[in-house]
């Protein structure tokens, strides 16, 4: 870039040839639930810092709505770009702990962490230096907003890849080596608290460090949250290669309540200690932080204590109660339990005639064992379906992701997801035949979810578990085949042993007919054998 725009600022460390925002697989992605916290937190009169790279969208947002706004920046490509993209804010190209601010800043936004607020030309600061230099920066009755990664996050026990050396040009400096770095929420508070911070929410962001969807407080996953709430938040694999099923593996964090310990990331709000008395006082200074925001494509629900609440001005709506019936169903074909499978069926086909959500989907309903719910009700289609294409439709992306995850199943493995399909219409007895499954294939395309948003890559763990059940397979078959292989063997002896038997009492017969006293008892027995005849003739 030839010409400096006028608003950036140089302050010492700058990276003049290295670029952030180039690298943006390795940024989060902070999106609708990250915007609206944001926006809660930046009236019209605030001043604002944003430390570190962010997402484009999210500093459009900031700009627009505060009333003065600086950004401090490493890398000098990134500065200029900003400059030019905003003329209104300075721009401060360098490192943190060169950063003098004139005053303090009523909210400092360092959602991207502290990892990239120093330069590769100078040694890193620990994690907690760079946090007391960033605390600096807040003014009296200020906030920070601060994103931390997690070292032990769920993601982590997924991704069969190194998360954080995977040869990129950035990772010349990976935090695992900062002691001060912290290790879990517990130690996160009290690297806050050492910068003098105190914590107002502290909220887990799912269902990964890449793009999280959704927001949770501590004070919400203290309670029993239901399953519609914590079954959406699971990691989909895309094209990551996967070590285990992130449904599985997030579920099963929910369920033991470890919600906060393994965070993707966390993203803490804290404001300043100023005194004793009103340190005692800040457990209600967050009272104006939502407990949780949830992203569901375009939409964006705020979590209260009562349910969930579309944004900006939805009703609030309760949580509906019951299992996912994608987990009911994939464990009774787990355990060949052929029953459950046609009963809850037969159940849903049951809904669906008496006016069921014809957009659900298995993953998107939950059962309590008398009636079904939906866990994101969507508009419906132009033309209200018949019941039976959407069964056949719901029961079809059932079928690809049960067959895609390597899940077992009573039917013969061979069977293909369509066949399997009208194999489960049948069981339903609602039988479907391969023109219904067209049209189901035609409402999935209506409704904007394709099949390849519903299949899902096998684990590594998925196919280790198929290998092994298949070894177990053939080693059955191989000695199967050793027992007959065994039982052959025998009959062949026996059959050789009867062949020479036979053959030496052939041998003795022919002897015998070539012996004297035979031939004579032979010529013998001929007159008497006439005379017999014509006996029988005279008395005839």
């Amino acid at each position: 870039m030839d010409e400096v725009p006028e608003n950036v600022r140089l302050i010492g460390g700058e990276m003049l040839l290295w670029s952030d925002m180039s690298h943006m697989e390795s940024m989060t992605d902070w999106r609708g639930a990250a915007l609206e916290l944001v926006r809660r937190m930046v009236p019209a009169e605030v001043r604002v810092l944003l430390v570190g790279p962010h997402p484009y969208l999210l500093v459009d947002d900031v700009v627009a709505r505060a009333s003065s706004v600086d950004v401090l920046l490493r890398s000098y490509p990134d500065a200029c770009a900003l400059g030019e993209r905003h003329p209104e804010p300075e721009v401060f190209c360098g490192r943190l702990d060169l950063f003098e601010a004139e005053e303090p800043y009523d909210l400092v936004l360092a959602l991207d962490g502290l990892l990239r607020t120093h330069s590769a030309e100078a040694p890193a600061a620990a994690w907690i230096e760079s946090l007391d230099a960033l605390a600096g920066l807040v003014a009296p009755g200020g906030r920070l907003v601060l994103g931390v990664r997690n070292d032990l996050g769920v993601d982590r026990f997924i991704e069969a890849r190194p998360v954080d050396r995977q040869g990129g040009d950035d990772q010349w400096a990976p935090h695992g080596f900062d002691p001060s770095y912290p290790s879990g929420p517990e130690s996160l508070d009290r690297g806050l608290a050492s910068a003098g911070l105190s914590v107002q929410r502290c909220y887990a962001a799912y269902p990964g460090r890449e793009a999280p969807r959704a927001l949770l407080a501590r004070e919400a996953l203290a309670l029993d949250l239901p399953e519609a709430l914590t079954f959406p938040l699971s990691a989909r694999g895309g094209d990551r290669m996967m070590v285990a099923d992130p449904l599985r593996l997030t579920r099963l964090v929910f369920r033991h309540r470890l919600g906060e310990q393994l965070a993707p990331l966390w993203l803490a709000v804290a404001t300043p200690i100023r005194t004793e008395d009103e340190a005692q006082n800040e457990d209600g200074r967050g009272a104006d932080l939502p407990l949780g925001l949830l992203e569901e494509g375009s939409r964006v629900y705020e979590v209260t204590r009562q349910g969930v609440r579309r944004l900006p001005d939805g009703e609030e709506r309760p949580i509906p109660e019951g299992r996912v019936v994608e987990e009911i169903l994939v464990e009774a074909c787990a355990r060949e339990d052929v029953r459950t499978v046609r009963e809850l069926l037969a159940d849903l086909a049951t809904w669906l005639e008496s006016g069921g959500d014809v957009t659900a989907a298995t993953d998107s309903l939950v059962y309590d064992g008398t009636r079904f719910a939906a866990i994101t009700p969507a508009g419906a289609p132009a033309t209200t379906p018949n019941p039976r294409i959407v069964l056949c439709r719901i029961l079809w992306r059932f079928a690809v992701r049960l067959l895609a995850a390597g899940h077992h199943h009573p039917w013969p493995w061979p069977l293909e997801a369509d066949q399997l399909t009208l194999t489960l219409c049948g069981m339903a007895d609602r039988p479907c035949d391969p023109g219904d499954l067209d049209l189901a294939r035609k409402l999935d395309a209506e409704l904007g979810q394709p099949a390849e948003l519903a299949e899902q890559p096998p684990t590594y763990r998925d196919l280790l578990g198929t290998r092994d059940r298949l070894a177990d397979q053939l080693t059955a078959a191989l000695a199967r085949i050793a027992r007959l292989e065994t039982k052959l063997s025998y009959r062949e002896r026996e059959l050789v042993r009867s062949k020479a038997k036979l053959r030496r009492t052939q041998r003795k017969a022919s002897a015998y007919r070539r012996t004297l006293g035979y031939r004579l008892s032979r010529r013998l027995a001929r007159p008497r054998k006439v005379a017999r005849r014509v006996m029988r003739l005279l008395s005839g």
